[in-house]
């Protein structure tokens, strides 16, 4: 008796379906994922063993790279209530209006310059300088930051106790606390809505001067970002 032939099956496999659900998936990372945002300096974190996450929502980071030079990055809720940028939109506009009260030289915003700084990740020059700082082109505004023997760049801070009479710094944190989100509020109370992120190197100066600040405006509760050290530290 003859053996009995099998008959072959195609091996073709349709991948259309495959395809259609990685097209998903890379959909769905890419629209949930977090970025990390491009910073005007880079800063060496010192090391420590604490494995407490800084939110990436309703958080200002404050920056102070080896130079001394402060920056700010404020970021609001996830959602489009208070989303970063109307955060900041309103942030820049009661900074300059805080500012004007104690300058005789007045600084005047256009709605563009509000709309352009609303997109700023992180910022650092003076306030009489954004007008003309935000009129610049993307690569230009990059230049300028990057330029950090500028004296316009960075934010001033000093070791100023008068708060009639407020220095840049503070102008800022306090339109920062004072913003319209809630969340923002309850996130400084709390002390998870400030983090200082300063290089090893930075000049014990400024970061005590930052320090001295927050506490003067009686925003007592704050992070550190550091580095997860490992076994070989």
């Amino acid at each position: 008796m003859g053996k009995v032939k099998i008959k072959k099956k195609s091996t073709l496999i349709d991948m259309t379906a495959m395809s259609d659900v990685t097209v998903l998936l890379l959909t769905f990372f890419m629209l949930t994922s977090t970025f990390l945002q491009k910073e005007p300096v880079t800063v060496m974190t010192p090391s420590s063993v604490s494995e407490i996450k800084v939110p990436f929502t309703n958080c200002t980071t404050v920056l102070i790279s080896p130079e001394g030079k402060v920056f700010l990055s404020v970021s609001g809720d996830a959602d489009s209530t208070f989303s970063s940028e109307k955060v900041r939109a309103e942030l820049i506009q009661t900074a300059v209006a805080e500012y004007n009260k104690t300058h005789s030289k007045q600084v005047q915003l256009t709605q563009e310059q509000v709309s352009k700084f609303s997109k700023l990740n992180m910022f650092g020059v003076r306030i009489a300088d954004l007008p003309a700082f935000l009129d610049l082109p993307q690569a230009k505004q990059d230049e300028v930051i990057a330029n950090l023997s500028d004296p316009a760049v960075g934010i001033p801070v000093d070791d100023n106790k008068d708060l009639t009479k407020p220095n840049e710094f503070q102008i800022w944190m306090r339109a920062i606390y004072n913003s319209s989100n809630p969340n923002l509020e309850a996130a400084i109370k709390k002390g998870e809505g400030i983090a200082i992120k300063a290089d090893k190197d930075t000049p014990y100066n400024t970061v005590h001067d930052v320090l001295d600040n927050l506490q003067t405006l009686k925003m007592n509760k704050f992070s550190l970002l550091t580095a997860l050290k490992t076994e070989n530290d």
